[in-house]
């Protein structure tokens, strides 16, 4: 099956979606299926509102058919709700093509924590957005659950998965940091909740990977914290695998994937109880949940770094791969239409 997954999140941003794409493709290719990605490459862009770090393509209707058409899909995905996922949306609703959506990004919540529209305004939107497609793709029951509750209509489960070759306990990074480590990743950003994990009466050290427009901030508010910057492959690995607790403050990411990335390097998770932690770790010994951050942080350093190694080998990507796929194959054919041949002076036109 040939597949066009279109995506306003692409390299060189470090996020979850655009790890989970990745990684899909890889997975998604030793099944049988091929993947192309309708990006913001050769775009032009310009820099996201209160985020000046983070640039947004800025497509156009001719070039983003033309990508389609030129792919020749036999199934099309959607998988984000920025400009290009809106165009390619409309292409698909001009040519009565079936496609599927995915809900990866609390957007809603995150627009009114940096501008003050509320999030109803947010959620109508991706009503939207999301309800004109075949199927919504959601990554956990109780995701699931709200968004039903909120009028989206046709979701699917699309579990996440992690690639335990990449994310292993094998060579942690020397940190010469007092220990208990106590470790976060992601983007660093007002919506990730980073001060409830900084303003933590830990022992030991706190570290931040990553980077974002709060950092500056941050690091001024809390110099004891050590900021690390942004990591990838090894190096990302290396240092979650150091640390001895990895501790999730969101109160808004879907699903977490990170979550799965710690686990599959031996560190224990600590979060508060809420929609992507209370999915991904549960009742499971591989990490503790608690309303009081602090309290979740303390538990998670006895539980045992074997079990959380063992816990993530049991969630490959292509077992992600395989709901994702199926999902597509409902509506497969797309039939997208074939671009008009190119007639050149050396290509007679035959009648």
């Amino acid at each position: 099956m040939r597949i066009l997954i279109a995506t306003d999140a692409w390299r060189p941003q470090v996020n979850g979606v655009v790890r989970t794409l990745t990684s899909l493709a890889r997975a998604a290719s030793t099944l049988g299926a091929e993947i192309e990605f309708l990006t913001p490459d050769g775009f032009p862009s310009a820099p996201l509102p209160t985020y000046p770090g983070l640039r947004i393509a800025l497509p156009n209707r001719s070039e983003i058919a033309r990508r389609i058409e030129a792919a020749a899909p036999e199934a099309i995905h959607i998988a984000t709700e920025g400009p290009i996922g809106w165009w390619t949306r409309s292409y698909c609703l001009r040519h009565k093509l079936p496609f599927t959506t995915s809900y990866t990004t609390r957007f809603p919540e995150y627009v009114s924590v940096r501008t003050g529209i509320p999030d109803a305004v947010g959620y109508w939107v991706l009503r939207r957005f999301h309800n004109a497609g075949a199927t919504t793709m959601v990554a956990t029951k109780s995701l699931l659950d709200e968004l039903k509750d909120r009028g989206f209509t046709r979701l699917g489960a699309w579990t996440r998965g992690v690639d335990t070759n990449l994310f292993n306990p094998a060579e942690p990074a020397e940190l010469d940091f007092p220990r208990p480590i106590f470790a976060t990743v992601g983007r660093v950003a007002v919506e990730k909740n980073l001060e409830a994990f900084l303003s933590l009466d830990l022992p030991g050290t706190k570290v931040v990977i990553g980077d974002g427009p709060a950092r500056a901030e941050l690091e001024r508010r809390f110099p004891d914290a050590k900021f690390l910057g942004e990591k990838t492959g090894k190096d990302l690995t290396s240092h979650i695998a150091a640390a001895d607790v990895f501790v999730f403050p969101s109160l808004t990411d879907t699903f977490g994937v990170v979550q799965l990335e710690a686990l599959a390097c031996g560190t224990p998770v600590a979060a508060f109880p809420v929609t992507g932690p209370l999915d991904v770790i549960a009742d499971h010994q591989v990490g503790a949940l608690d309303k009081d951050l602090r309290a979740a942080a303390l538990r998670a350093l006895t539980m045992s770094r074997e079990t959380c190694r063992a816990f993530a080998l049991e969630r490959s990507w292509e077992k992600c791969a395989e709901i994702f796929i199926s999902h597509l194959a409902t509506f497969q054919p797309a039939k997208v239409p074939r671009p008009a041949p190119v007639i050149t002076r050396s290509s007679p036109v035959r009648s």
